[in-house]
């Protein structure tokens, strides 16, 4: 009887369980399309729905709009699109981090890889006169040597977390020092430039951007997936993870791998913006209330912030278009704050 019991309490709890995950998971994807259908409406021409749909359609049907068409299709579609991919890797990028490393503090731009972005784009602008899609591609080869940096440093007969974080800290200021002596090097032109690319913008969506960005996540999205089928022996202790079989580090490298990946395309993309993947994955927990991980629900959360925070940075102040990384910033700060107090009442950070 006792087995019974339990068996259907554990039954009753696995279907709370996946209620909520579809709830949440509903909820966030209606959200992103009220979001995304407010991206494509607002502006300082606002296009009625129905012009919306005509001109989403119109490769289709062939009616046509060419100012409308133009509005939507060639300005304002790319940029919500390239927001909902480029949130969607930095949360993802944010929360195998987190994941791993048992520390939500433990995200791409706090442990140095944003920054390491950041500083070979500034490089690339200042000392080797790149601009464009150059620097994108300097950007993306600083994160991944950072990440390979950190993960060298981190090494002692195995990676532990405690280490990743503090050698990623160290790093990240490191880098930041770099990038403020390069300055000292600038030209008031290049200062510039550099300062734009550093706040994060998708002012500059190009349509190269998109396919090189969802081209990546096709293939990084079917690796974390196939890598997180280890993760549950991982999640028991690296020791205990052995004796049951797991490929300890070459799954902890291939998901690592796979983390710097989103967040290097995702950089590459829109420059380093800030806090969308350290708060996604702790929101998209917050929601999920202990009912699973929460990687599909941290990817729906990070593209949604991302697309909210640029429509408040499109329209917050009149006659002004602030970069992403402001919005995003501001709030990501705020939320690190609370994350802190929190952690302080508590005596650790969960």
């Amino acid at each position: 009887m006792s087995i019974a019991l339990d068996t259907s309490r554990i039954s009753r709890a696995r279907s709370r369980a996946a209620a909520r995950r579809h709830a949440v998971a509903g909820g966030l994807a209606a959200a992103l399309v009220l979001g995304f259908a407010a991206a494509l409406y607002l502006g300082d021409y606002p296009v009625p729905l129905d012009g919306v749909i005509r001109s989403l359609f119109s490769p289709l049907t062939g009616l046509t709009d060419r100012g409308i068409d133009f509005i939507v299709l060639q300005v304002r579609l790319p940029r919500a699109i390239l927001a909902l991919l480029s949130g969607a890797a930095f949360a993802l990028a944010g929360i195998i981090f987190q994941t791993l490393l048992r520390n939500p503090l433990a995200s791409p731009d706090i442990i140095g890889i944003a920054h390491g972005a950041s500083a070979a784009a500034v490089f690339s602008i200042i000392i080797l006169g790149w601009s464009g899609l150059s620097v994108s591609l300097g950007a993306f080869g600083g994160a991944v040597l950072t990440a390979l940096a950190i993960y060298l440093l981190a090494w002692r007969n195995g990676v532990t977390a405690y280490r990743v974080v503090l050698i990623g800290i160290g790093m990240a200021a490191m880098l930041a020092a770099i990038i403020s002596y390069l300055f000292t090097r600038a030209r008031l032109n290049e200062v510039q430039q550099a300062m734009a690319w550093l706040v994060g913008s998708l002012n500059a969506s190009r349509p190269g951007d998109i396919v090189v960005l969802g081209g990546a996540m096709l293939v990084l999205v079917p690796a974390m997936i196939a890598l997180l089928r280890g993760l549950d022996a991982m999640e028991l202790g690296d020791d205990t993870a052995r004796a049951l079989g797991a490929r300890v580090e070459i799954n902890r490298l291939g998901l690592m791998l796979v983390a710097v990946g989103f967040a290097a395309f995702a950089t590459a993309a829109v420059g380093p913006v800030g806090f969308v993947a350290f708060v996604s994955g702790p929101l998209a927990r917050a929601l999920l209330k202990g009912a699973g991980r929460g990687f599909l629900h941290a990817s729906l959360v990070g593209a949604l912030v991302m697309l909210v925070s640029d429509l408040l940075a499109q329209h917050l102040l009149p006659n002004t278009q602030l970069p992403v990384g402001v919005v995003t910033g501001a709030c990501g700060a705020l939320f690190l704050l609370w994350l802190l107090m929190a952690s302080g009442r508590s005596g650790r950070v969960n």
